[in-house]
């Protein structure tokens, strides 16, 4: 059973640990606007149970501090560390005209040319200079990297859910003669 993408969990923050010894923690938003992780409502982990429901939030340096209604002592907050924080993808907001959200690139099909698809977009990946779309081929069983460029990835149809990477070839790693 395949879930709808707006079924889809999304990551929008993580938590930094516990602010002090009065049960507030330190939240870090990936939001464009980062205030806005705070108007979704509760928060979740990867599995979709709520770690932390917003009561309050104040900027801190790179981070905010958050009352919560769930009460947890600091020691319980520290555990948590690194936990992303996901919403589901329907509360998120339309994307503007020409816009669109990352995580709705992932299963797009991948063309080269004409109208056999050549691979599937398994994520979006950045590893610290550009984002990468990561390309599940069809035949080979492995994956590659394309840079997310407008040179590289030059057409994006998500009402026909494919991708345009017209030199795929590029980018696959060819097996060295034996």
């Amino acid at each position: 059973m395949t879930s709808k993408p707006e079924d889809k969990l999304i990551v929008v923050g993580a938590l930094k640990g516990a602010h002090g010894v009065r049960g507030e923690v330190r939240v870090k938003s990936f939001t464009a606007d980062p205030e806005d992780l705070f108007t979704y409502g509760p928060l979740t982990d990867v599995d979709g149970r709520v770690v932390l429901t917003p009561l309050s939030a104040r900027p801190g340096n790179d981070h905010f501090i958050v009352a919560t209604r769930e009460q947890k002592q600091k020691e319980e907050w520290d555990a948590l560390k690194g936990t992303l924080l996901h919403v589901l993808r329907a509360e998120l907001p339309d994307a503007d005209d020409g816009e669109f959200y990352i995580e709705d690139l992932i299963g797009l099909d991948v063309f080269t040319t004409g109208d056999v698809a050549e691979g599937r977009v398994k994520s979006v990946q950045n590893f610290g200079a550009d984002d990468l779309l990561e390309v599940q081929l069809v035949t080979g069983g492995h994956s590659v990297f394309v840079p997310f460029t407008l040179l590289d990835v030059p057409e994006i149809d998500f009402a026909k859910r494919r991708v345009l990477i017209p030199e795929l070839a590029n980018w696959a790693e060819t097996e060295p003669d034996q």
